[in-house]
């Protein structure tokens, strides 16, 4: 005689609960890890733009012997991203003689609250009132 059993595909309860819990353990760790390196993304962003708004500078003192009368606006797009989005930096130009300047990244949307980054006309730079910008 034979006997059929019926055999029931699927799973347990428990085995949905582990996977569950292990989903969450991985999310617990992978988020705010991607969550830093997007921030570090942003501001390297930041960091790059300042660099390019020295340059931007440069080009105009050499073009006219003096820093006076420089608006960085006609020089470079003062917002971080320039192409698009939404901006988490915005630059701004202070201290401006005619042999100085100091360009400001201002953090703004996402990055609100990350710290400001600096450049001055002899290269030297800071991040939240530090000597240095972070690596």
């Amino acid at each position: 005689m034979i006997k059929f059993t019926k055999k029931t595909n699927g799973f347990t309860l428990m085995e949905l609960m582990i996977v569950v819990a292990i989903i969450g353990i991985i999310a617990a760790i992978a988020i705010p890890s991607y969550s830093e390196y997007v921030k570090r993304a942003k501001r390297s962003d930041a960091m790059q733009a300042l660099m390019g708004a020295s340059e931007a500078m440069e080009r105009y003192k050499a073009a006219n012997f003096s820093y006076n009368g420089a608006v960085l606006a006609d020089l470079f797009n003062v917002n971080v991203p320039n192409s698009g989005g939404s901006v988490y930096y915005t630059l701004s130009l202070e201290n401006l003689s005619a042999t100085t300047y100091r360009i400001r990244a201002s953090d703004t949307g996402s990055m609100e609250g990350d710290g400001d980054l600096t450049i001055n006309q002899a290269g030297v730079k800071t991040y939240n009132g530090a000597a240095s910008w972070p690596d």
